[in-house]
């Protein structure tokens, strides 16, 4: 009979190996408890240490994957569980062969921020001299940082089952994605909102929607621009001050927001050219 003492290093160790894709019970049972004399009591553990457990499932042919995040359609917008990212890379597309060097995380619901993660990454590339002028990121910093599939087991869970939320969502959406493809690993919600998007609809009288003017108007400090926890921080500030703005317009749930979302705005005379909204 195969035994265990305290199962959560177990379960964490689990999750973990999940976050990178299905694995046969006599699989997860080779990589959780090791080599056994018996395979049946091996694979009768995992059943043990995880059938009980809602994050995991299992097929009728045995095989075990952690849950489908399923993100809610029609909520409260406070009660909206949303993670807010922001990432640093190397470059400005994962076509192209960039790397995140830096990922944040903020959890957010019931109006207040609940959770903040984050870790530099190693890109495995080398990082230009132009992007460390502009993070401040150096490759001496990223040298002994963990590499994306290393900080996948923390990302993993945060991600899961909420709606991600990013300020030019498509930017960090991609690179995430991305990684989370190189790491073999199952990609994030597919629900996203975008803050320059509200941003745009719910403040057309401003010249610009980049975080740091956004910032600027509503008076929020980010201590470090350009990095990611700060930025991610001020976005999901952003988003609080937005998700008011929009109960104010009586937009109280998801469904609503998106459809008012979806409505073109009637034309009207630009008093300013257009800059980039994301920078």
């Amino acid at each position: 009979m195969v035994s265990f003492g305290d199962p959560q290093p177990l379960v964490r160790k689990a999750l973990a190996l999940l976050a990178r894709g299905p694995l046969s019970t006599p699989q997860l049972a080779t990589r959780l408890l090791g080599g056994t004399s018996s395979p049946g009591a091996a694979a009768g553990a995992v059943w043990a240490l995880l059938a009980d457990d809602s994050r995991f499932v299992v097929d009728t042919s045995g095989v075990w994957a952690l849950r489908p995040a399923v993100a809610p359609v029609s909520d409260a917008l406070r009660q909206v569980d949303f993670v807010v990212v922001d990432v640093e890379t190397t470059g400005g597309s994962p076509a192209s062969g960039h790397r995140i060097t830096e990922v944040a995380a903020v959890c957010v619901s019931g109006g207040e921020v609940r959770e903040t993660w984050s870790s530099l990454v190693n890109p495995e590339r080398p990082i230009p001299y132009g992007i460390t002028l502009l993070t401040g990121i150096t490759n001496r910093m990223v040298a002994d940082a963990p590499r994306f599939a290393d900080v996948v087991p923390m990302l993993a869970p945060l991600l899961g089952g909420r709606v991600f939320v990013a300020h030019n969502a498509g930017f960090d959406w991609s690179f995430v994605c991305a990684e989370m493809d190189r790491a073999l690993c199952i990609p994030p919600n597919e629900r996203q909102l975008c803050t320059v998007r509200l941003a745009r609809k719910l403040l057309p009288q401003l010249p610009s929607r980049s975080l740091g003017s956004l910032a600027d108007y509503f008076g929020l400090e980010i201590t470090s621009r350009h990095r990611a926890l700060d930025d991610a921080l001020a976005t999901a500030r952003l988003l609080l001050h937005f998700i008011e703005m929009l109960e104010d317009r009586e937009i109280t749930d998801w469904a609503a927001m998106e459809s008012w979302l979806a409505r073109r705005a009637p034309p009207q005379a630009k008093l300013f050219p257009r800059p980039m909204d994301s920078a």
